[in-house]
């Protein structure tokens, strides 16, 4: 089981840090050392941070960031892409020779990898248990590069004992009003679910304010446009490899961009939109614009990842907008009813890319030091559940619950801001913390999901007898084989091969004729050029390189079987 040896390792730590401390017995609560705890640092080393995604800085004088650097003796500022691609900010930086000391490019690490951006870690990991035993010898040995080294540390898909995680990944999403309205009707395949938006928006075309709804829209933005591209995948039952499908009995891959559901998926678009209930703006939307919409309310459903809406999903919270139904809950959705769904998948390593050391930080080993203490389990719980008494409350079993009012402090942006530090973006681990006794983050806690959740969730989960969101759709299948998932490499890929210059314009035909093929008053003969253009990349050189590295990662698993 991942992360065994970690946790052996940090729960000796512990142990042996509260005796030299003449502490006694090392506490039970997932805080880590008493020694840690009540130690402070004289000075505080300070490093700096680019995060290639969209994020919310946090102010300086953060009261958890503070606790962070007291126990670690250091702390990162964290900066996050603004008004770039990923691509342009990392090739702005390449440019400029200059870098901040720790970097996760997104999209862009290969770019970094490429101009000899990182420092390689291979002679480090060894000095650093907690990095170190994140993960196995095989999953490091995916991240090894060309050149036979490590240059960064994969910081999702991590999970210690059990997956706790209540919540799914992508979805189609609806709000509670919509089938509360319609007396909680079971919804499977895409024709159902199209019909409920249109019936309500008929029957209620506004929200109380007179704000007219958006029965759907689209995030289109940039890489963001898998909204957009990727559901076929979904709707023909297999699991989100991202970039291509992988039939699972063949061990061959497929492009799920040519299967008659995705011709079949855009058809239903088209016609929706025809009608009017997907959104007119849907195609030039910014991501900042999308959020503000599904902030305000209005829109009654889309497709998209849990994680990429929870700006959206606290701003509905803070309005009290649960009194009209305005928040989502998830639809596995098919193009057919005998189709088995098959959207969650448990946790895997993301090869692509993770956080690495820039060749400008002049201190790498005290980075991966902060690294390295971030894992140690007073710190993680620091960075998930915050301060005991004031963020969450323990009580004799030693497990951990929050107050309503510190549920509603938790989504507060202010009080995020001001007190409340997760590095998100360094190295991290899921399911159970240390103590085995408390998930991982609150809203993974058994005992305290439900309370996190706005009142008209919680009604509609009841109203179709469900516990969880993922309920709601299917249960997190085990990783289908040692290739998944399969856009942790085609994400790295590069114009360097033929493969990846059919994956390049692969891309940019699809940013360019999806949306002309949605808002088509002639959906067949755009299609067909679609197509045509399509084939014009050569995407039989991608799928190439992808079964390439398919029989590759099942080789290399067979030979860790042995």
């Amino acid at each position: 089981m991942k992360m065994k040896k970690l946790v052996a390792v940090l729960l000796a730590t512990m142990m042996a840090a509260t005796t030299l401390a003449g502490c006694g017995d090392s506490d039970k609560s997932g805080k880590g050392s008493k020694a840690a705890a009540s130690s402070k640092v004289d000075e505080v080393r300070e490093y700096t941070a680019f995060f290639a995604v969209p994020g919310n800085e946090i102010n300086d004088d953060n009261e958890i960031q503070q606790k962070i650097a007291e126990i670690t003796g250091a702390k990162v500022k964290e900066t996050w892409l603004t008004g770039q691609t990923a691509a342009e900010a990392v090739g702005t930086m390449i440019a400029g020779g200059e870098y901040p000391d720790l970097i996760d490019g997104s999209d862009g690490t290969a770019q970094l990898y490429d101009a000899g951006a990182l420092v390689p870690l291979d002679d480090y990991l060894d000095k650093y248990t907690n990095l170190k035993e994140l993960w196995s010898e095989e999953e490091w040995d995916k991240v090894r590069q060309d050149d036979g080294h490590i240059y960064w540390i994969p910081q999702f898909g991590n999970v210690y004992e059990k997956d706790m995680t209540p919540t799914p990944a992508e979805a189609f999403w609806i709000q509670t009003r919509v089938l509360k309205w319609a007396d909680y009707p079971e919804i499977k395949t895409v024709d159902e679910y199209f019909k409920l938006l249109e019936d309500y928006n008929t029957a209620n075309p506004t929200m109380e304010d007179g704000t007219a709804n958006i029965p759907y829209t689209i995030l289109c933005d940039d890489w963001r446009y898998f909204c957009l591209e990727n559901p076929p995948q979904f709707l023909a039952g297999y699991p989100n490899d991202g970039s291509v499908i992988v039939n699972p009995e063949t061990e061959k891959i497929m492009d799920y961009n040519t299967i008659d559901e995705a011709k079949s998926y855009f058809q239903k678009l088209n016609e929706e939109f025809a009608k009017g209930t997907v959104d007119t703006e849907a195609f030039t939307q910014s991501f900042d614009e999308y959020i503000a919409k599904l902030s305000s309310g209005r829109v009654l459903g889309m497709v998209d990842q849990w994680w990429q809406f929870t700006d959206a999903r606290d701003s509905l919270k803070q309005q009290g907008l649960e009194a009209q139904g305005c928040n989502y809950v998830p639809l596995a959705l098919t193009m057919d009813t005998s189709v088995t769904p098959n959207y969650n998948t448990e946790q895997a390593i993301n090869v692509a890319n993770g956080v690495g050391v820039s060749v400008s930080c002049e201190d790498p080993e005290g980075a991966l030091q902060f690294l390295n203490d971030l894992l140690e389990p007073e710190v993680r719980v620091l960075r998930s559940w915050g301060i005991e008494g004031v963020d969450y409350e323990v009580g004799d079993d030693g497990v951990f619950t929050r107050t309503d009012e510190q549920w509603t402090l938790a989504s507060d942006s202010s009080y995020k801001a001001s007190h409340i530090c997760t590095y998100s973006y360094l190295p991290n681990y899921f399911g159970l913390l240390a103590d085995k006794i408390n998930a991982a983050t609150p809203t993974e806690q058994p005992s305290e999901f439900v309370k996190s959740l706005p009142s008209d969730v919680q009604e509609c989960l009841a109203a179709y007898d469900c516990e969880t969101y993922l309920e709601m759709m299917d249960p997190a299948d085990a990783v289908p084989g040692p290739w998944f998932p399969m856009y942790s490499y085609s994400n790295a890929m590069t114009t360097a091969t033929e493969g990846g210059t059919a994956w390049t314009k692969m891309g940019e035909i699809k940013h360019e004729y999806l949306p002309k093929v949605v808002m088509s008053a002639d959906f067949e003969e755009s299609w067909k050029e679609y197509m045509s253009a399509y084939e014009g990349c050569n995407p039989q050189a991608f799928l190439d390189e992808m079964q390439e590295e398919l029989d590759h990662r099942i080789e290399t698993s067979a030979k860790y079987a042995e």
